[in-house]
């Protein structure tokens, strides 16, 4: 008998010997772990939501002094900066609803490459970084909720 298999039979009677209630590590079922990750995924969806709902398409769709210098500053004035704001709710909004999660994280995420282009261009990188911290998330979410995009288009189909 070799080394390698005398060592691997005395591990083998040694665990048939060994009490039941060892101090072995129990894993987690699997459906709890996902149960907790599914949690997770919805309550970032609904901190993004939020933010793009209060923190970014209000002061836009209100026209606060700040939103409005910004656009201004663009050139593109208040057209585009409520056409943004309205774009921006939208997507918090659909952030929310089972079946839009997908294209809604797909839409703001293309959102903010264009932010972060602007930002790059126009504002000279100043802010270039929070478009791009908000595409990892959003790029997260696109990913994890992928599979609703057979569904929306199924009812589509339906409806076409």
């Amino acid at each position: 008998m070799s080394e390698t298999t005398a060592s691997v039979a005395s591990v083998a009677s040694n665990a048939s010997v060994a009490p039941a209630s060892s101090s072995a590590v129990v894993a987690e079922s699997p459906t709890a772990r996902d149960r907790r990750a599914r949690i997770a995924l919805r309550a970032l969806q609904v901190v993004l939501a939020l933010f793009y709902a209060i923190a970014s398409a209000l002061p836009k769709l209100i026209a606060h002094s700040s939103a409005t210098e910004i656009f201004a500053d663009m050139g593109w004035g208040n057209a585009g900066m409520y056409t943004v704001g309205i774009l921006e709710l939208a997507g918090a909004v659909a952030l929310l609803v089972p079946l839009l999660q997908s294209v809604a994280a797909m839409s703001l995420g293309a959102l903010m490459v264009g932010a972060f282009i602007v930002q790059l261009t126009v504002f000279g990188g100043q802010n270039a970084a929070t478009p791009v911290i908000l595409l990892v998330p959003l790029a997260l979410i696109a990913w994890a909720r992928r599979g609703q995009n057979a569904e929306l288009l199924r009812v589509l189909r339906r409806r076409g």
